[in-house]
């Protein structure tokens, strides 16, 4: 069984996550009119399609590896979602999906049960996975005539990993 860790880092690793998700959810929200359709080739995800399979990565985790924080909605409603609302709100709720199974596991100890040794492993799957396709959307969008400017779009982004929230 996983030890119990201290509780700052505990906050340390959810804001982390916070952050992550935060990113996501700006990035939704500034794709350009028709940016949600883009795509890399013929044959690659739609920016769209990256966005709802994030969602259903994070919610078949959680029913995998922490059942107890899995909501009710099958992970598989999400495969086919458009709406950039919905979506906004599915990254909103599985992300706290995914924050209080971690809490959960690391201040209480328990393991996870199928994938992670430790649930600071899945958080790090999960931030490595969604930077991967942030970076797959915004070579999509480069691809389809409609990149972002670096100057607009890293505030919402880059900008959110290292903005100071606490006082030193």
């Amino acid at each position: 069984m996983a030890q119990a860790i201290d509780s700052d880092l505990v906050l340390a690793i959810l804001d982390s996550w916070d952050r992550n998700n935060r990113i996501l959810v700006n990035l939704l929200r500034a794709l350009p009119p028709g940016g949600h359709y883009a795509r890399v080739m013929a044959t690659s995800p739609s920016v769209t399609e990256m966005f709802a399979h994030m969602i259903y990565a994070r919610l078949i985790f959680v029913s995998e590896d922490a059942p107890e924080w899995a909501g009710p909605v099958d992970p598989r409603t999400w495969i086919r979602e458009t709406d950039p609302e919905r979506l906004a709100a599915g990254l909103e709720s599985s992300a706290r999906a995914v924050r209080d199974a971690v809490e959960d596991c690391l201040r209480s100890g328990k393991p996870m049960r199928q994938h992670y040794d430790h649930p600071l492993l899945f958080v790090q799957h999960m931030v490595w996975h969604e930077g991967y396709h942030h970076g797959q959307i915004k070579l999509a969008l480069k691809v389809a005539g409609q990149p972002f400017d670096d100057k607009e779009i890293g505030p919402l982004t880059w900008s959110v990993w290292s903005r100071k929230t606490r006082s030193a």
